[in-house]
């Protein structure tokens, strides 16, 4: 497994960690499909939120805010349908996409900011 794997794993469980303490249940992560991949799935209440983890060491090139792209949101809208399409018994629950950013600050500290809805499933499909 690469370093940067290696890491991504690391930040995945970062955020499923910080998820969890705030009263979220993981019912899968680092799902993968032949349609792309999905960080977390997580249960909020009534709702399954589809996680996108992302993490920047420096605020160039626009942060980790900067780091979803359409095409991206895609794929994450195409992997969430299958996993839905393999777990039916959750295809009537509420769902939405959201965004867990880990910034590195300039101290070394990780700054987390948690986007709950952070983009529509009906605004991006093809």
């Amino acid at each position: 497994m690469s370093a940067n794997r290696d890491k991504g794993l690391s930040r995945e469980t970062e955020a499923r960690a910080y998820l969890e303490r705030r009263g979220l249940r993981c019912l899968a992560q680092n799902f993968h499909c032949r349609l792309g991949e999905i960080d977390l799935v997580m249960r909020d209440g009534d709702a399954i939120c589809f996680v996108e983890v992302k993490y920047r060491g420096s605020r160039a090139f626009g942060g980790a805010a900067h780091s979803l792209p359409r095409s991206k949101r895609q794929k994450l809208i195409r992997a969430a349908q299958f996993f839905l399409a393999t777990n039916r018994k959750l295809a009537a629950v509420p769902l939405r996409f959201d965004a867990l950013l880990i910034q590195r600050q300039a101290d070394g500290s990780d700054e987390i900011m948690w986007i709950k809805d952070a983009f529509q499933a009906e605004a991006w499909a093809e």
